[in-house]
């Protein structure tokens, strides 16, 4: 890069990519540190579709994503955070800065990547409706509570689903996999476990799946429909890793990017935290990981003795 190049980007302390709640609580914590600090939010966090979530800690009433992501906002504007409400279109490193290239182009000493996951959902038309309502659920150790005693499938191939059926068991004793691999599938998922379980494997055409008044609908295989109160996929998800993964950072087997006890990736002065790390995807994971991400980027930032340097 040209120093031409240099002088048309900003310089700051920290970029921070991703604006869910690892996002947010890191450009908080950093913004109090007195760090020169830039959020860019694609508004594309998980956190957006809650419709309502008890599992967060401080809200015992509850409180929606929306309203969540709001306070967040809030609360890291209020901190000296700068957010930007646009997408950074790729990331890349020279010999002492990281440069994001976006309609403002920023020059950073450490970057934060908090890009989470996307699921992978049916692919029907009113998937965010049914999220909203609740017919449609991703998260059973978020809200597994709220399903207590209710009619309860998860669809996915059968063995991915069969361990997140198992997980469901603690909740309620009425759930059926929906296998998307058919017969075959189903066949693969006879241990013990499972039988002993009571859950009920049934082959189903995955995007049949709709909303039905308070409940959800789907058509099996074999041509009749099942109802429920609530359907979990157990459909996989694509993790947020790649401007990680461009700039060096390595993976797990599942694409999540791997991090050391301070979030810290293999690349010097990068760092990774919430959904887009292997651990299980909780608010208050993404929270904590925000903390100590933040902590140790204010240090190495402070100590002249540390070069983000390979």
């Amino acid at each position: 890069m040209t120093d031409h190049g240099h002088h048309r980007c900003e310089q700051i302390d920290c970029l921070v990519v991703g604006g869910g709640p690892a996002g947010l609580a890191a450009a908080t914590y950093l913004g109090r540190f007195r760090r020169r600090i830039v959020l860019f939010d694609a508004g594309e966090s998980r956190a957006r579709l809650i419709p309502i979530t008890r599992n967060c800690p401080g809200f015992p009433d509850g409180i929606s994503g929306a309203d969540l992501l709001c306070r967040l906002r809030q609360q890291a504007l209020l901190s000296g955070a700068e957010l930007r409400d646009e997408a950074v279109q790729d990331i890349k490193r020279d010999e002492i800065a990281f440069v994001a290239a976006g309609p403002t182009p920023v020059r950073a000493r450490a970057v934060l990547l908090a890009t989470g996951v996307v699921d992978t959902l049916p692919d029907i038309p009113l998937a965010t409706d049914m999220i909203r309502g609740g017919t449609m659920r991703l998260c059973p150790i978020c809200d597994g509570f709220e399903v207590i005693d209710k009619r309860v499938a998860v669809m996915g191939p059968a063995k991915d689903a069969a361990k997140k059926a198992l997980f469901m068991r603690t909740y309620t004793r009425d759930v059926t996999v929906l296998a998307t691999d058919g017969k075959r599938g189903i066949d693969g998922c006879s241990g013990p476990l499972i039988r002993e379980a009571g859950i009920r494997f049934k082959a189903c055409i995955p995007n049949s799946l709709r909303p039905l008044g308070e409940h959800a609908v789907v058509l099996l295989s074999d041509g009749t429909t099942s109802t429920f109160d609530s359907v979990y996929p157990a459909m996989g998800c694509r993790t947020g890793a790649k401007f990680g993964i461009d700039l060096g950072a390595t993976c797990d087997d599942l694409g999540y990017l791997i991090v050391d006890a301070h979030q810290r990736t293999v690349v010097p002065g990068l760092y990774a935290a919430g959904d887009v790390v292997n651990e299980i995807n909780q608010i208050a994971v993404a929270f904590g990981h925000a903390a100590i991400a933040a902590t140790d980027i204010h240090n190495h930032l402070a100590d002249p003795n540390r070069s983000f340097r390979r």
